[in-house]
């Protein structure tokens, strides 16, 4: 068991130098446990069946089994574990397969330590992460083959709320920053999911973006 307070985390990555690097800067802050520390994904797969982490940190590339496929597999199994998938190409391609699969993250190899530890943080707790790749770049890849189906227009506070969703706040940080309560926040979500006809929180704000509705 983690301390009071801290969040697990298991991580994998094929290249020891960058999965080392990774596991040091991950050591700096007190209220990150790192559990788990693969080679690859399948063994990512057989260790989270012995113990169950708070996030799953993983690169998108690798040989055999990859990042998407192994998230894929995890909801397969009914396991929703926030999953982060860093990547080296700012590629909206590879963050659509990261979305549509069921991942919360996205995140360049580049980012710094407080942005990886702030990236766990916030899926731990709920929240997406959709950076780097802005809401337009994202329009652009799937022109022609967004969403067809019309949907109930989305009123002014909708909005409010699927911007901050977009941006990575959870649902205390929303009812903080529209000064609602939190029931009243879910409530919202709750029937966002509804209109966009979205699974969750992460295709929801990817319908969105793709309707141009923030």
């Amino acid at each position: 068991m983690a301390a009071a307070g801290r969040t697990t985390v298991a991580l994998a990555d094929d290249q020891e130098l960058v999965r080392g690097g990774l596991a040091l800067l991950l050591a700096e802050f007190p209220d990150i446990e790192l559990v788990h520390e693969c080679a690859n994904c399948a063994a990512l797969l057989t260790a989270l069946a012995a113990r169950p982490v708070d996030v799953i940190v993983s690169d998108i590339r690798m040989p055999g089994l990859g990042g998407v496929e192994m998230v894929r597999q995890l909801r397969m199994r009914n396991d929703a574990t926030p999953v982060i998938l860093l990547t080296t190409f700012n590629d909206p391609g590879l963050l659509e397969a990261a979305m549509a699969a069921g991942a919360q993250g996205f995140l360049l190899k580049d980012a710094s330590a407080q942005t990886l530890h702030d990236a766990i943080r916030r899926v731990a707790t709920g929240g997406v992460l959709l950076q780097p790749v802005t809401p337009g770049v994202v329009r652009d890849s799937w022109a022609g083959q967004g969403p067809d189906a019309q949907i109930e227009p989305l009123n002014a506070r909708e909005v409010d709320i699927l911007r901050l969703v977009a941006g990575g706040y959870s649902n205390k940080e929303i009812a903080r920053n529209l000064h609602l309560a939190e029931g009243t926040v879910k409530n919202y979500i709750s029937d966002l999911l509804v209109k966009l006809d979205s699974r969750d929180r992460t295709s929801a704000v990817l319908s969105a973006i793709t309707r141009r509705l923030i």
